[in-house]
């Protein structure tokens, strides 16, 4: 990819590139790894890739921006899935290859919450939802979700938090 730099200043140079679609900055950082002949981030980003391809073909239509997060969401996930997984197997040098992918994926996640963060939309929610017991998570989680929208939440974090208050 050519980036127009003559003639435009910094700012105007920024907002272009930061109006790239995921899609676009993820092609130019594959061309970027393969000159750096950096394997384990070209192999992340062409599984990114596949895998945004493959979820457009489902949909029969270009990916929303959120559904992108989604499916970085995901791989990430299933990254986090596997280093556990190599962990009880006793194959650290697995669990290091996926824990690199997982640092290469975020940069393209929004940032995530942190504990705090999450804290206090749980807080937030039980006063909003009126929620006593345990009976209530369901309600809760739904209004912390909602309420941390726009960032990287992890699920089991929110959930052992509304645990925590409700119990």
């Amino acid at each position: 990819m050519i980036l127009p730099t003559s003639g435009i200043s910094l700012s105007a140079m920024e907002s272009w590139i930061t109006d790239m679609s995921l899609e676009q900055s993820l092609s130019a950082d594959i061309v970027t790894a393969m000159k750096a002949k950096d394997q384990t981030k070209l192999t992340a980003l062409r599984m990114l890739k596949t895998a945004l391809t493959n979820k457009s073909i489902e949909k029969g239509r270009a990916l929303e921006s959120a559904e992108e997060l989604q499916v970085v969401s995901m791989l990430v996930k299933q990254r986090r899935d596997s280093i556990e997984q190599f962990t009880r197997g006793g194959r650290q040098d697995l669990a290091a290859k996926e824990q690199e992918e997982i640092g290469i994926l975020n940069g393209y996640l929004p940032a995530s919450a942190s504990d705090e963060e999450i804290a206090a939309a749980v807080t937030a929610a039980i006063a909003e939802t009126g929620a006593a017991s345990a009976k209530d998570m369901g309600k809760v989680m739904k209004a912390v979700m909602a309420g941390l929208a726009g960032k990287t939440v992890d699920g089991k974090k929110v959930s052992e938090a509304v645990k925590a208050k409700l119990a």
